[in-house]
């Protein structure tokens, strides 16, 4: 009976008293810093539910599940102790580094660039805390931290800039045809942007810059954000963002994700080499991070390198470290696979994976296998006859390149479609 007045109480209050209930609201989402005040609004929020589920039963003839429920009684879980500590630990993860948005890559149609000239992930030998062994610093502090048990380069001042460690960094390096590849994260904050610059800003001469904020990107004039998103992320941790750029001889295109926001057809600026640039507010967390940066020089068409060499040799298709799964970014090279079959139904492509030398060559072999056979089903889900698609791997055993250094073993780390 008492609980039952209670409840009553409880409704009554959100009905007439709006402030309240977003006041219940706020103190139920921080309820984590609280455990008493937590199990007391854990036990009120049950019955307000229910009670409400009860309501709209009666109202539109439906009632919920209650054991698909988030609202899963106490007699229905585990201990609360238990239950709570996995919850809050939970929690506390997610709120220290978000995953990005999930977004659909059915129509990216970036093709990385042939010859790898710069790649950093970070490899897992780096040590955290150290300096980006790959790079060179021109302002700020950077280190290697690892982040959701990978490691990636952290900016730690409110601006930092690195630039990729060349020989002769003074030189251009990048060029007629080019793409540069990065993933970086975004933590809360109005003044937290990236900042990609068209040069090397401790060797070179300036060129040219793009900002990047949590849904958009500028460059000079031009401006565009990512579809049904706000410009920059004051209230919001955004999480991972992929960034694409290519260059093909005075064109400009670059991508966040999955959609390409600037495409300049007469860019006449000259770029020379990368530097990247992490700003923030005095006052935010040091949580941006930057991974996976890529420079490639570009190359011909698909269908060419088909009909000239019999083959086409992709460095840009890539799986998660150690596995055969798909990152979403091989999509774009994988649409454009899928558009030269479709267009040329006479060409029948082998898909052959090639793996580097890292680990051992019985494992590499059977990787390779699988790769090969996961871009071959991927294919055919999209719509290829399977009778027109076979698989095969080859490990280790045909390096196009040498396995002393990162480019190198990127640039071995491939996948072929050979005409049969």
């Amino acid at each position: 009976m008492k609980n039952l007045k209670f409840l009553t109480l409880v409704i009554v209050f959100f009905i007439v008293n709006p402030s309240i209930y977003a006041q219940i609201r706020v103190n139920l989402k921080n309820k984590v810093e609280n455990e008493a005040n937590r199990r007391v609004n854990k036990k009120v929020d049950d019955a307000v539910n229910n009670t409400l589920d009860d309501v709209e039963g009666a109202i539109f003839g439906k009632k919920k599940d209650k054991k698909n429920s988030s609202n899963t009684s106490e007699s229905e879980s585990s201990p609360e102790s238990v239950n709570n500590t996995e919850a809050d630990e939970k929690i506390e993860q997610e709120s220290q580094l978000p995953q990005k948005p999930v977004v659909i890559w059915s129509k990216f149609d970036f093709v990385p660039g042939d010859k790898i000239i710069f790649e950093d992930a970070p490899s897992a030998n780096e040590e955290n805390g150290e300096f980006p062994s790959r790079w060179d610093l021109k302002s700020g502090v950077a280190e290697i931290v690892n982040v959701n048990g990978e490691n990636v380069i952290s900016f730690l001042a409110p601006s930092t800039e690195i630039v990729p460690y060349f020989k002769n960094p003074e030189q251009d390096y990048l060029p007629d045809i080019f793409t540069i590849e990065m993933d970086i994260f975004f933590g809360s904050g109005y003044s937290n942007r990236f900042y990609i610059y068209l040069n090397d800003r401790k060797n070179q001469n300036f060129v040219d810059y793009l900002t990047i904020y949590v849904n958009n990107i500028s460059i000079g004039e031009y401006e565009a954000s990512y579809p049904d998103a706000e410009r920059s992320n004051y209230d919001e941790i955004g999480g991972w963002r992929h960034i694409s750029i290519a260059y093909t001889k005075g064109k400009l295109k670059v991508y966040m994700d999955d959609v390409r926001l600037i495409n300049i057809p007469h860019y006449d600026k000259n770029p020379l080499g990368l530097t990247v640039e992490g700003e923030m507010s005095s006052d935010s967390e040091p949580n941006k991070f930057l991974k996976n940066v890529r420079i490639a020089e570009g190359g011909v068409k698909y269908y060419d390198r088909a009909m000239q060499d019999g083959k086409i040799i992709i460095t840009g298709i890539r799986f998660d470290v150690g596995k055969a799964t798909l990152k979403p970014e091989s999509m774009g090279p994988i649409n454009e696979i899928f558009n030269v079959m479709q267009k040329n139904p006479e060409i029948n492509f082998s898909v052959e994976g090639h793996t580097d030398s890292d680990g051992d060559d019985e494992t590499n072999q059977t990787l390779s296998e699988e790769r090969a056979k996961t871009v071959m089903n991927k294919l055919i889900d999209m719509g290829i006859d399977k009778s027109r698609l076979k698989s095969s791997g080859f490990g280790e055993s045909k390096p196009i390149a040498s396995n002393d250094s990162a480019e190198g073993k990127a640039n071995n780390r491939r996948v072929e479609f050979v005409k049969f």
